[in-house]
């Protein structure tokens, strides 16, 4: 057997992939909780503004400021509904990110695999070596303790 573990360049492509699906994935998060953090602020500017609107509105309001406050409430409305088309957005790469990632953590696992069965089977082999020329050497050392126990 050979001493280099033949699949070496598998297992580092694997363990790149690997680094790179996590790195993605790290930024997919990061992306994602940016969406949500932005629907939250949207959702809460609506809420303070709508709170605004009832105030102003029990001070009794022009036809003009109430059609603003409506124009206004509407548009937050809208860029709230196009945010959480973008946040859930954003969950499905990253469910897709973490799939990848998970995808390539399987195949490294497998290769690591691989590679710690030919590094334990060098190891036997090593020792194998080492008892055969400990046993020689021994057998060199004393030749006549294997002749003794035939003439006995």
């Amino acid at each position: 057997m050979s001493k280099n573990f033949h699949l070496q360049p598998l297992l580092d492509l694997a363990q790149t992939r690997t680094d790179d699906a996590a790195r993605r994935l790290g930024e997919l998060i990061a992306a994602e909780n940016d969406s949500m953090q932005k629907l939250k602020m949207l959702e809460d500017y609506l809420q303070e503004y709508r709170n605004r609107f009832t105030e102003a509105a029990r001070d009794g309001l022009s036809p003009d400021a109430w059609r603003n406050f409506s124009l206004f409430i509407g548009k937050l409305d809208e860029a709230i509904n196009q945010q959480r088309k973008m946040v859930e957005q954003s969950q499905s790469r990253t469910a897709q990110g973490q799939q990848a990632w998970i995808a390539q953590r399987s195949k490294l696992k497998a290769f690591d695999a691989l590679a710690q069965r030919h590094e334990k089977t060098l190891a036997r082999e090593e020792a194998r070596r080492e008892q055969k020329q400990s046993d020689e050497h021994a057998a060199r050392r004393n030749p006549l303790s294997s002749h003794e126990d035939d003439s006995v």
